[in-house]
């Protein structure tokens, strides 16, 4: 049933998303016996083997993904009225987790959206083609699978030895922007997460010599596409626990991300490390990259360095302290500065208040 609305709005999920989670799920989870209650007991796998999408554990986690997803919906305005998603699904834990949220979404927003599957068969010997059409088909979600064999278009242009990533991310782009204007849908939506953008972040900082990384939402360079990612503030190890308890069909990859030694798997690796000793770094990481200071770092396209100027009052602020010692009275003389600066007392109990903050970012 569609909703009528006055006014135009745009897709705040949060707020619906807030009502259904907090008064149906809440409900079930504040409700739990002790039986349940013990349950968290278990690890991961046990959990999954007792009772996967009927644990208290598999609760907590949709609501925290589902809140996550409609927070980074919100924030950056993803998703409007009347707006036709087309979600990319590789057959991978991230987009098969886009995809089953955003399917809850568009039942409980406020507004009109639709969502549409779009799958790239890219022909890769061993691949089983019929296991993402068997899904979506018994999900009944509507779906398009596209036929092309760019797995030998890069295989032929890569030499032996050299990464895939880029060849291959050239020509699924090209396919899939082409066809989501062709069919008309108003934004793709993939399904990189917080940690790809952090990985995507270091790569870029450690050999691309740039601070860049994968924004959650983007106009393509041809401005005919708006590209989105929904799944922008929540991390890979709640992904791989919530595909672990929804038992979706994992496809894997073996023409990417098989590939040994590659620069990204190595950012990954230490990203893990790092979260693994300092659980709230990766946080503190994506924090800073939505807070940043053009006038605190050393690009001048983005901060006029060149044209800072003095803009001084007449008060004078004398030294603080117990004395000054002066030496090369003449050369400071001759240049105008004072032989003997005025000094006054230290006052211990103003100190918190005299000292001034230099940086504004670091109080």
């Amino acid at each position: 049933m569609q909703t009528n609305f006055s006014q135009p709005q745009t897709f705040n999920p949060a707020d619906m998303a807030h009502k259904v989670l907090d008064n149906k799920q809440d409900e079930v989870l504040d409700n739990l016996n002790d039986e349940e209650d013990s349950e968290l007991e278990l690890s991961d796998e046990q959990d999954v083997e007792h009772k996967g999408v009927k644990s208290t554990r598999f609760k907590k986690l949709q609501k925290k993904l589902r809140k996550q997803v409609s927070h980074a919906i919100r924030d950056f305005n993803m998703i409007e009225d009347g707006d036709v998603i087309m979600v990319c699904v590789s057959g991978g834990k991230d987009s098969y987790t886009l995809l089953d949220i955003l399917l809850f979404l568009k039942h409980i927003a406020p507004i009109n959206f639709d969502v549409v599957a779009v799958n790239l068969d890219q022909k890769q010997p061993g691949y089983p083609e019929e296991v993402l059409p068997n899904y979506l088909q018994q999900q009944g979600i509507p779906h398009y699978i596209l036929e092309k064999d760019t797995y030998s278009v890069v295989k032929s242009v890569v030499p032996e030895g050299k990464t895939y990533c880029s060849a291959c991310s050239r020509l699924r782009r090209g396919s899939l922007y082409g066809f989501a204007k062709q069919i008309g849908a108003t934004k793709i939506a993939l399904g990189h997460h917080r940690d790809d953008i952090l990985a995507t972040f270091f790569l870029n900082l450690f050999h691309g010599g740039s601070l860049k990384a994968m924004p959650p939402k983007l106009l393509s360079d041809d401005k005919q596409n708006v590209l989105i990612r929904p799944l922008a503030y929540v991390e890979e190890k709640d992904i791989v626990k919530y595909a672990r308890y929804k038992e979706f069909p994992i496809i894997p990859c073996n023409l990417c991300g098989s590939q040994e030694n590659l620069q990204r798997a190595m950012v990954e690796d230490m990203l893990r490390e790092w979260d693994d000793a300092h659980p709230q770094r990766l946080a503190s990481i994506f924090k800073a990259m939505q807070n940043v200071a053009p006038s605190q770092l050393a690009d001048r396209e983005l901060f006029d360095f060149e044209s800072l100027k003095l803009d001084r009052d007449d008060s004078e602020r004398p030294f603080e302290g117990v004395n000054i010692q002066v030496g090369g009275e003449d050369n400071l003389a001759e240049i105008g500065l004072p032989t003997q600066p005025e000094v006054k007392p230290f006052e211990e109990a103003n100190k918190v208040n005299k000292i001034p903050t230099i940086n504004p970012i670091i109080d």
